[in-house]
C-alpha cells in the first residue's frame, strides 16, 4: 500500500506540473512562433494526459475480483500503460514530426526568443525535480542491484518506470529545444528550429517504442523472476512426501498480484490427509516468503500425464 501511495504521489506531482508547464509553453510558442517550443507544449500536454491515464489504470486495477473477472482487474494497469505508449508515439512523435517538417519547408524567424529561454529554463528545473522523484522511487522499489535496462525489463510495476521514462524524454526534449532556439537565433537559421522539433519527435518515438514493448510483455502474461521461480521449485521439492515436481507455472496479474500453479507427484504411500497437510503447509510457506503471491494452486497428479519430471534432489 505504501508503494502504491508513493507511486501515485509521483504521478500526481508530474501531472500537476506538466499541466502548468504545458500552458506556459503554449503561450511561449504563440508569442515566439517556435516550432520546437510548440512540439514541447504538445509533449507536455500529452504527458499530462498520460499521467491521468496511469491514475485511471491504477484505480481500475484495484477493483476486487468478480464472477466475470475471477482473478481481478490487475491487468488493466498494463493495458493503460500500453495506451500511454501509443499516445506518446501517435500524438507526441507524430505531431512533433509534422511541425518540424512544416517549419523546415516554410521557415519563419522567431520573435521574442527571450520568452522561450525563460520558459525552457524553468521547465528544465521543474522536470528535473520530478525526474529526481521518479528516479528515487524506481531505485527504492524497482532497481535494486540490477542494471537500468534489466531493472525495467524485470519490473512488474509500469507506473514508476513510465513516469521515469516520460520525464527523461521530457528533459532530453527541453535541452534539444533550447539548443535549437539558441542555434536558430545566433546563426540566423530558422530551419534549425524545425530540425530540433524532428529530433524531439525521434526521442518520443524511441521512448514510446520501449514502453510499448515492456507493457506488451506484461499484458501478455509475465511470470516471476528466475530466482523466485527457482526458490519456489526448491520449496516444492523439499516439502514432506513429495516424490517429483511435475510442473510449476506463474503469472503476474499486477505488480503485487501473482498466481502460482504447481503440479506435484506425491509418494504413493501417503494418505489423502497427509497430502492435504503438505499442500496447506507449502501454500502458507510460499505466501509468507513472497507476499505478492496472492493465489497458489497445488495439484496432486501422477507424473506420467506431465512433461518430463524433475526428480527430488
Amino acid at each position: 500500500m505504501a508503494h502504491s501511495s508513493s507511486s501515485r504521489l509521483v504521478i500526481l506531482a508530474a501531472l500537476g506540473g506538466n499541466l502548468l508547464v504545458a500552458a506556459t509553453k503554449c503561450v511561449a510558442a504563440y508569442i515566439s512562433g517556435s516550432s520546437s517550443m510548440l512540439s514541447e507544449a504538445i509533449h507536455s500536454l500529452i504527458d499530462t494526459g498520460n499521467q491521468a491515464l496511469l491514475l485511471v489504470g491504477m484505480r481500475r486495477a484495484a477493483r476486487p475480483a468478480t464472477l466475470a473477472h475471477p482473478f481481478g482487474y490487475g491487468l488493466e494497469l498494463y493495458f493503460w500503460t500500453f495506451v500511454v505508449a501509443l499516445l506518446i508515439f501517435g500524438l507526441g512523435a507524430g505531431i512533433s514530426f509534422f511541425e518540424g517538417v512544416m517549419h523546415i519547408l516554410h521557415p519563419q524567424p522567431m520573435a521574442h526568443v527571450l520568452v522561450n529561454y525563460i520558459v525552457l529554463g524553468l521547465s528544465i528545473l521543474f522536470e528535473g525535480s520530478v525526474w529526481v522523484m521518479a528516479l528515487r522511487e524506481f531505485r527504492q522499489h524497482g532497481k535494486g542491484r540490477l542494471g537500468w535496462v534489466e531493472a525495467v525489463q524485470r519490473s512488474k510495476d509500469p507506473t514508476v518506470f513510465t513516469v521515469l521514462f516520460e520525464d527523461t524524454a521530457a528533459l532530453a526534449g527541453l535541452f534539444v529545444a533550447l539548443v535549437g532556439n539558441v542555434l536558430s537565433e545566433t546563426l540566423d537559421m530558422p530551419v534549425l528550429d524545425g530540425v530540433s522539433s524532428i529530433i524531439i519527435a525521434m526521442i518520443l518515438a524511441v521512448t514510446a517504442t520501449f514502453l510499448a514493448r515492456e507493457s506488451q510483455s506484461l499484458l501478455t502474461g509475465e511470470g516471476v523472476a528466475p530466482e523466485v521461480l527457482a526458490a519456489l521449485r526448491r520449496m516444492a521439492l523439499s516439502a514432506r512426501g513429495v516424490d517429483r515436481l511435475n510442473e510449476i507455472r506463474s503469472m503476474h496479474f499486477g505488480p503485487r498480484d501473482v498466481l502460482v500453479v504447481i503440479s506435484i507427484d506425491f509418494h504413493n504411500n501417503l494418505s489423502a490427509g497427509d497430502v492435504e497437510a503438505t499442500v496447506s503447509d507449502l501454500e502458507r510457506q510460499i505466501k509468507k516468503t513472497y507476499p505478492e503471491v496472492t493465489r497458489v494452486f497445488i495439484e496432486a497428479q501422477d507424473n506420467r500425464s506431465q512433461p518430463p519430471a524433475m526428480p527430488v534432489s
